[in-house]
């Protein structure tokens, strides 16, 4: 069986995130994907996904997990009450948790979880979330 590597780490942008006018750091213009966005490098990728999950949580007050998924994939393209329960198992967040951005292991978790729903299990570590986190937004 040939194992084929999902479109979201091809692009190094595992949270599949469209393409739009921001102007991130290490996003390869013009795009080698029609709809989503690609980038030089993984590292740059996650931090895009850090900083769309920071603006979620501290200016528009998204502050549940459910809220977060709602926004980041809307009803109209997904079954975002599907996506939010694959997210709340695999990140061990609970409905009620309020989400603080200012939280390490809270967004890794996060973070991990949404990778693997949109890319599926063992394409991205905490590791390497850990590691962007505390290098883009750490103190």
């Amino acid at each position: 069986m040939v194992s084929v590597t999902p479109r979201g780490i091809r692009n190094n942008n595992p949270l599949n995130i469209r393409i739009s006018s921001n102007n991130w750091l290490g996003k390869e213009q013009p795009s080698r994907d029609s709809q989503f966005e690609t980038f030089d490098t993984m590292e740059h990728g996650l931090r895009a996904a850090f900083i769309i999950i920071r603006t979620y949580i501290v200016k528009y007050g998204l502050c549940y997990v459910s809220d977060v998924i709602k926004r980041f994939a809307p009803p109209k393209e997904n079954d975002w009450i599907r996506y939010t329960s694959h997210v709340r198992l695999y990140s061990g967040i609970d409905q009620g948790t309020r989400l603080c951005f200012d939280d390490k292991t809270q967004m890794v978790k996060l973070l991990w979880a949404m990778s693997i729903v949109e890319c599926g299990h063992g394409w991205v570590s905490k590791n390497q979330l850990e590691y962007v986190y505390e290098k883009y937004f750490g103190e």
